[in-house]
């Protein structure tokens, strides 16, 4: 089936990176305000910060995550299910790497179609079916092809640095004996930008999975595939031990299906919608395919 431009999502990532270089604004401001710095030398920082993390985004990624990239002589079956699938959804073949863990799981970095890598985990191509993985992979291309990647690692960089400040700042205050301890505001401020910033990562990733979910099946013509991936996923999420799924939440708003361990704040800021949605969803993609 012939891929479909969203436009939705296109206006949404639009919106959202309006909204982020208004709250990063906001925030160089207070900052500059509440601590006394130079805001030449917070929009130094951030200028030089925001361009390591464009420039190298995959590669933090790939470090946070422990994924490896990996040659075609070492999965050449694998290599060449993804050559496959660029070919149909037109875009340039992305590295793949393979990241070792027991959690089932498969995600999309870099900043551009151009510089983009699918990973996948090595448990998901044990418990997956050729085409069911076939779909995984097709799902994190649609992510490369709608250009949405960037943007959720833009935003999920403000909320790290967010909570880089929420987690010193009370420290900080014991040294500080300006009057009225600044850092307590810079403090709140950063709870504050922490939470605006997941909210916006929230809703763009929800609408994206939505999206990538229909990317796949575009470019599979199978959406029953996804939908029967979705579901093991999920169901072998459930047996992976808490410690293990705990190491990875990190990357859970790049995860095809989040990690919950059920200890970390983040899950009432749940980055995807609900499996049930998303099989619904699939299923009225099924329909359109099938031309009802």
């Amino acid at each position: 089936m012939k891929w479909k431009r969203d436009y939705g999502l296109t206006m949404r990532i639009f919106i959202t990176w309006a909204l982020l270089l208004l709250v990063y604004l906001v925030f160089l401001t207070v900052l500059q305000a509440v601590l006394g710095l130079s805001l030449q030398l917070l929009i130094g920082i951030a200028f030089l910060m925001a361009f390591s993390q464009y420039f190298f985004s995959d590669k933090l990624v790939l470090m946070s995550t422990g994924a490896r990239v990996v040659a075609e002589d070492e999965y050449p079956e694998l290599h060449r299910m993804v050559e496959r699938l660029c070919s149909t959804a037109d875009i340039p073949k992305p590295r793949i790497a393979i990241m070792q863990s027991p959690v089932p799981n498969a995600f999309a970095t870099g900043r551009s179609p151009k510089h983009g890598v699918v990973a996948v985990t090595d448990s998901i191509m044990r418990i997956l079916e050729k085409d069911e993985l076939e779909a995984v992979i097709a799902h994190e291309l649609a992510h490369i092809k709608n250009r949405d990647v960037m943007t959720l690692t833009i935003a999920s960089f403000l909320a790290m640095v967010a909570s880089l400040i929420i987690q010193n700042a009370l420290f900080a205050s014991l040294f500080d004996r300006r009057e009225g301890n600044p850092w307590i505001i810079a403090w709140i401020v950063a709870i504050l930008v922490w939470v605006a910033a997941t909210l916006l990562i929230r809703t763009l990733s929800r609408y994206r999975e939505f999206a990538a979910d229909r990317g796949s099946a575009y470019i599979t013509n199978n959406p029953k595939a996804l939908q029967r991936a979705l579901m093991k996923i999920s169901n072998r999420m459930e047996t992976v031990p808490r410690q293990k799924k705990q190491e990875v939440e990190g990357a859970n708003a790049f995860f095809i299906i989040p990690a919950l361990s059920g200890q970390s704040l983040m899950e009432f800021f749940s980055t995807h919608p609900p499996l049930e949605k998303r099989i619904a969803a699939l299923e009225k993609v099924s329909e359109e395919i099938r031309g009802y």
